[in-house]
């Protein structure tokens, strides 16, 4: 078993996660956590990866054939698609809170609330 899908997808969940942690945007951090998201497609498929294997569809191919396993396929592009819904419901509250506060610096936004309560 190879392990460079699976370092890969480490390395881009740690890179996603560390610019998530260093954010002082955050439309930076939403595009951030989308990386984080991206490295679980490839760890995903690099579970379903299967050597000389073909597609699942088991019209015209002979009993004995290997095929990649069509459930993570599945649960790949579940992950693509909540993906996607997430990101962008997550670019439309950063939408409201320029609208609200007018920026996107997080700390700017945290001071301003602590001055609005004293």
């Amino acid at each position: 078993m190879d392990v460079l899908p699976y370092a890969v997808a480490g390395w881009i969940f740690l890179v996603g996660c560390y610019g998530l942690a260093t954010s002082r945007d955050l439309v930076h951090a939403v595009v951030c956590l989308s990386v984080v998201q991206s490295s679980t497609y490839l760890l995903l498929l690099a579970i379903g990866f299967r050597w000389n294997a073909t597609a699942p569809v088991f019209a015209d191919i002979e009993r004995d054939r290997a095929v990649v396993d069509p459930v993570v396929q599945a649960m790949t592009l579940t992950d693509v698609v909540v993906g996607a819904a997430t990101t962008a419901l997550l670019l439309a509250l950063t939408l409201q809170v320029v609208k609200q506060h007018g920026t996107l610096d997080p700390a700017e936004i945290r001071s301003m609330e602590q001055e609005s309560e004293e």
